[in-house]
């Protein structure tokens, strides 16, 4: 009986450690407007990472940043979702 249990935890520990690697998917958002605040144009791109949620949630923040060029600001904003 100790072997069945000891067998068992083994295998459940395995399950978990293999959980905490995870594919999301990393979604961002591109908006361009112009020096009165008018939206100009949009685009969303989207990638996918694979780690834990907060490796995942990190890389993907990344790609968060605000543009200025001229008369026209360029700003993505980036989410992490689990891949499904």
């Amino acid at each position: 009986m100790k072997k069945i249990f000891a067998i068992l935890a083994i295998a459940a520990s395995g399950m978990l450690m293999s959980s905490c690697s995870r594919d999301y998917t990393c979604t961002c958002v591109r908006v361009q407007t112009d020096a009165g605040g008018a939206v100009i144009s949009t685009n969303q791109s989207s990638n996918i990472i694979n780690g834990t949620k907060g490796k995942a949630t990190d890389e993907c923040k990344e790609g968060e940043r605000v543009e200025t060029s001229g008369q026209f600001t360029t700003t993505y904003t980036c989410d992490v979702q689990r891949f499904e």
